[in-house]
């Protein structure tokens, strides 16, 4: 079995990774990395791919995939979990629309890719000519799934983004697999450690009753994808007595999980706190509700776009007023500058923000102890590849694990091919 590096390896964004074995190919998410210009993964023969894999419906994941079906006449398939495909979908199609003319595939290629769907339960193993491919629950978003590839008595185990901690959203990832061969694993945290999930819960929760006493808004920008859903599970189960909004593409993501109870915790939970919330409609209402005491939570997570922009301008005006960011603000954003300069755009101008702003951890992947007790429940003498990471966080982690475990690890290249 063979793994080669199509996407960045020693950065976050444009996952992908091909499997070779006898005369079989499967290709390991293909994602895109999203900067000004979209940047690809290395191009791939579809004729020369049995199968495409997909571990979540991030883009950083998923969003190239729709490349590989630009023809009706393509046989490969694309599985999943059933998730993962609905959400994929509305995530590219918002890409498609702010991005459509950077990308060398359109709307009808991302229906094509949608006919080639074929939908996979967790521990469900699926025969892919002579591979066995079998999906484990990530834990990171709603349908997010670790990939476990078998041939010829070899094992393969890719994390994707995982997270072992669960939310109040979501179950931890499942761990239970025997040894493997070769572990392919995140490193996006793997050298700093996040808050205790319950302790940033429970801060939030005192910031949010701090601005609304006082009578203002709370606003938290936050993905559309899983990161707002948590915030109003995180409310509700605390029993927050006042009035929360959500708006944004978030409604899109809300409709798409209600249809998926059994991918959740706690489903009764998810439906109370997406149901008593308000969902915005419209402008008049929107205007309207920027001036309450309540919590509004709106995409995008790093204000680069959506209603969120509306509500940043409006909340910046007054002290009484706050923002709390719960999502990775990436460098260059609005979030990003909003944090370090507490400064925003108002009426075009570069302005002071008046609302008191905070940043708060609510990551969906694990810190860097966390990484280490997945390899601490590695069984067998594995490679070990440290991917999605900056430079440092891969290099620095695959040295660690050389030390700790005495394993043959590496932070690969671009390009690069492991055999096992």
């Amino acid at each position: 079995m063979k793994v080669s590096i199509l996407g960045a390896a020693k950065e976050v964004g444009r996952s992908a990774f091909l499997v070779n074995g006898n005369q079989t190919s499967i290709l390991m998410d293909y994602g895109v990395l999203l900067k000004r210009e979209p940047i690809f993964p290395m191009h791939v023969q579809p004729k020369d791919i049995d199968a495409v894999i997909l571990t979540h419906a991030h883009l950083d994941h998923s969003g190239f995939a729709p490349y590989l079906f630009l023809s009706d006449s393509v046989e490969t398939n694309v599985f999943s979990t059933l998730p993962t495909f609905d959400l994929s979908q509305l995530l590219i199609e918002d890409m498609i629309k702010i991005s459509g003319f950077y990308l060398p595939f359109e709307y009808i290629d991302l229906l094509t890719m949608m006919k080639h769907s074929k939908n996979l339960q967790y521990r469900e193993p699926h025969m892919i000519n002579d591979f066995k491919v079998t999906l484990h629950e990530s834990g990171h978003i709603i349908g997010g799934a670790t990939i476990l590839v078998e041939h010829e008595e070899k094992r393969l185990f890719y994390t994707g983004d995982i997270n072992t901690r669960g939310s109040k959203l979501l179950r931890p990832a499942d761990l239970d697999f025997d040894e493997v061969d070769l572990l392919i694993i995140e490193s996006t945290y793997s050298q700093s450690e996040q808050m205790p999930r319950e302790q940033s819960e429970r801060e939030l929760l005192e910031f949010a009753y701090e601005v609304i006493e006082r009578g203002g808004t709370l606003f938290i920008p936050a993905f559309s994808v899983e990161r707002a859903q948590e915030i109003a599970c995180v409310l509700k189960t605390y029993n927050f007595p006042h009035k929360v909004v959500m708006d944004g593409m978030a409604l899109k993501a809300n409709e798409i999980m209600l249809k998926h109870p059994t991918f959740l915790k706690n489903a009764e939970i998810f439906k109370k706190s997406i149901g008593e919330a308000e969902w915005i409609s419209g402008w008049n209402r929107r205007k309207r509700v920027v001036k309450e005491p309540c919590i509004i939570i709106s995409p995008a997570g790093m204000l680069v776009g959506g209603s969120a922009v509306f509500y940043m301008q409006e909340v910046a005006k007054s002290d009484k007023n706050g923002i709390a960011l719960v999502s990775f603000q990436g460098e260059g954003t609005p979030g990003r500058v909003l944090l370090e300069k507490r400064v925003t755009i108002l009426d075009g101008k570069v302005r002071k923000c008046l609302a008191d702003v905070k940043r708060f951890e609510f990551s969906g992947h694990n810190s860097r102890s966390e990484l280490f007790e997945i390899l601490d429940r590695i069984k067998g003498n594995p490679k070990v590849l440290t991917v999605h990471g900056d430079e440092s966080s891969c290099t620095k982690f695959a040295e660690q694990i050389r030390e700790k475990y005495g394993y043959d690890a590496k932070a690969p290249d671009a390009g690069e091919v492991t055999e096992i």
